[in-house]
């Protein structure tokens, strides 16, 4: 009986949102799938954690490395890692979301775990780092544009031992909705996921991350699986 060919290794940034879900789907039907986790004293990590170690299990990660950063709740800055600064409601009118930096941006953050995940993926021997950027449809987050990852695989290119890995990102011209019709198509375990920026027992439904979530389930015609408060914005 012929052994099945080895399939190349990736390493994936899986945060446990909706568009790292869809990414590891996506990741996983080519490659040995092998995934990292940051802990950086996000308001729900202990959520996000959970939901990252699902979604692994359910594509069949072959190992999720958990990594705990203390940089950025030392530093602050951002509503999601300093209790000081309020997660906003996203704006009334959608199309106001992504108009200008949030405050819940987190300062460089995508850089350092780029790094770890760069460094693994050079221990390896996997040529491919994925991560769920977006640039449409996001809140605006300046690490999540394409010229961002351009620059990054050059600096990669140059620093590491032999400049083949590079960062790739499959969901980053996509909307929302094309990214949720993605995830029907490749079997993305939505229901594990979770999005949220402020609730660990429920999604709050009236932060940006909930919004657009949201509004990419409606216009799919859908029921989002992960419970929502009652007063987020379902309708």
């Amino acid at each position: 009986m012929m052994s099945s060919p080895a399939r190349p290794r990736a390493v994936l940034c899986l945060s446990g949102g909706m568009d790292s879900c869809v990414c590891a789907a996506l990741a996983a039907r080519d490659h040995d799938l092998y995934a990292v986790h940051f802990s950086y004293g996000q308001r729900t990590e202990t959520r996000e954690l959970e939901a990252a170690r699902a979604i692994a299990e359910a594509v069949g990660v072959r190992e999720l490395l958990h990594l705990t950063i203390d940089l950025f709740r030392r530093i602050g800055g951002s509503a999601l890692t300093d209790s000081s600064i309020a997660v906003p409601e996203a704006p009334a009118e959608e199309s106001a979301i992504g108009a200008q930096v949030p405050v819940t941006y987190v300062p460089f953050r995508n850089a350092h775990f780029l790094s770890a995940a760069v460094s693994w993926a050079e221990v390896l021997g996997a040529e491919t780092v994925l991560i769920g950027a977006v640039e449409q449809d996001s809140s605006g987050y300046p690490d999540c544009r394409p010229a961002y990852y351009e620059a990054f695989n050059q600096l990669i290119a140059q620093g590491t031992s032999d400049g083949t890995i590079r960062v790739e990102t499959p969901l980053i011209r996509l909307r929302k909705r094309e990214i949720l019709a993605l995830g029907v198509e490749v079997g993305a375990p939505f229901h594990v996921s979770w999005s949220c920026y402020s609730g660990e027992q429920v999604a709050c439904g009236v932060c940006e991350s909930c919004v657009l979530r949201l509004r990419a389930f409606r216009e799919a015609g859908m029921t989002d699986p992960i419970p929502y408060a009652e007063h987020g914005r379902q309708a």
